[in-house]
């Protein structure tokens, strides 16, 4: 009785074997149809070679965010603290980011100028970080929020740019980090007159909104130039800087960062 039945499933497996070999045949086959024209409808976003490539990630409605989960204002160093985490997450799953630099709701990661990741293509580079960065985000939020649940989840946007020499580069960073000084003394002011001196937010907006507005040119220092330095090192792990990077002294004390062959 075993023995029939074990005939009849060696059988049913013999008539089956012929029709599976030809459909696996027939799935090959399909990676080189007729259909494959499609292909030609995907956009060439290959980045610029020999230029540094940056992908700016941005919180989208993080105003919104922030309100709803109650963060401290102006600043809450507990989303600081889980945004640093998140781009350290990020830095160490993408080796080819060299430097990244953050504030508020946003975060800038800069690739190697002789990156060949994915080919260099624009949309690999913007949806790996902003991707990473965001699973993280949830992934990590009850480490640095405990007494806060997650409402809804976080939605991030990404774009890239690229920059052809170290001092492009370095004043995207400059014009970053002042952003972010303007923003903070602003925000800083606004809710000290908020939460201090008792007025409402249109009020404290009435209150800083100037007649004239005064612009002054400032001169960014020269691209450093010397001899060229052999660095050689391991795998380095990201670290938390919070430094002026307009300044020379950044950029003299971490050379490697700007190094071609970093």
């Amino acid at each position: 009785m075993w023995a029939a039945g074990a005939v009849k499933i060696r059988g049913c497996l013999a008539a089956t074997s012929v029709p599976l070999r030809r459909c696996l045949k027939l799935g090959a086959a399909m990676a080189k149809s007729k259909f494959e024209y499609v292909r030609d409808f995907e956009a060439d976003d290959t980045c610029l070679a020999h230029c540094w490539v940056v992908v700016r990630l941005d919180g989208r409605n993080f105003h919104r965010f922030a309100e709803k989960h109650n963060f401290t204002k102006p600043n809450d160093s507990r989303a600081l603290h889980l945004m640093t985490k998140c781009a350290q997450t990020v830095m160490e799953e993408l080796e080819d980011i060299v430097i990244a630099y953050g504030q508020s709701d946003e975060y800038s990661f800069v690739f190697k100028r002789k990156s060949n990741w994915f080919k260099r293509r624009a949309s690999k580079f913007m949806t790996h970080v902003v991707s990473q960065f965001a699973s993280s985000y949830v992934f990590y939020w009850r480490d640095y929020f405990e007494d806060q649940p997650l409402r809804y989840p976080p939605g991030f946007d990404g774009r890239v740019v690229v920059y052809p020499s170290n001092q492009t580069l370095k004043d995207y960073l400059s014009w970053r980090q002042a952003d972010c000084h303007i923003n903070n003394l602003y925000n800083t002011v606004f809710w000290a007159l908020v939460q201090q001196s008792g007025l409402t937010p249109i009020q404290a907006q009435e209150r800083l909104q100037v007649d004239e507005v005064m612009t002054k040119e400032v001169r960014l220092p020269a691209e450093m130039e010397g001899k060229k330095m052999v660095v050689t090192r391991t795998r380095t792990k990201a670290v938390p800087l919070h430094c002026d990077i307009i300044g020379d002294a950044f950029w003299k004390e971490h050379p490697e960062i700007l190094d071609e062959d970093s």
